[in-house]
C-alpha cells in the first residue's frame, strides 16, 4: 500500500478515504481482512496511534468490523458501501462543479461538456 500523503489534511484521514476507496472499487471486497495496526504502521512508515485512530472511525462508520481475536474485516453489507461509493460521487462532483464554475462554466455548459466527454469515451 502507497499513499503519498498531503501536509494539509490529517494522516488518518487521508488513510480513511484511499481504504474507502479501495473497498468501493472492489480491490478490498466485502469480508476481506485489513491489516493490522502494527502492519499497517510499519508498511506506511506513520505512528501506530494513527492507525488505530483510522480503524476507530472506520469501525464508526460501520465499513470496518473487529471480530474477537481475529482482527478486523470489511464491512459485509453492501448497502454501507453503496452509501459510500455515493458519498465519495458527490465530493468529487462538487469539487468538479465548482472548479468548473469558478472557470467562469455556466450549468448548460458544464452538462454540454460532460455529456461531450462521456460520448468521446464511449465510442468503440
Amino acid at each position: 500500500m502507497t499513499i503519498e500523503f498531503d501536509n494539509n489534511q490529517p494522516i488518518y484521514l487521508q488513510i480513511m478515504n484511499y481504504m474507502k476507496g479501495e473497498i468501493v472499487t472492489g480491490k478490498l471486497k466485502p469480508g476481506d481482512k485489513i491489516p493490522s495496526v502494527r502492519e499497517l504502521a510499519a508498511e506506511l512508515q506513520i505512528n501506530p496511534n494513527t492507525v488505530q485512530r483510522t480503524f476507530q472511525e472506520l469501525e464508526r462508520e460501520t465499513i470496518v468490523e473487529t471480530r474477537r481475536g481475529m482482527g478486523r474485516y470489511v464491512t459485509g453489507n453492501e448497502e454501507t458501501i453503496l452509501t459510500i461509493k455515493k458519498e465519495m460521487a458527490q465530493d468529487v462532483l462538487d469539487r468538479f462543479i465548482r472548479g468548473m464554475q469558478e472557470l467562469g462554466f455556466q450549468s448548460e455548459e458544464i452538462l454540454a461538456a460532460v455529456a461531450e466527454n462521456i460520448e468521446i469515451r464511449t465510442k468503440p
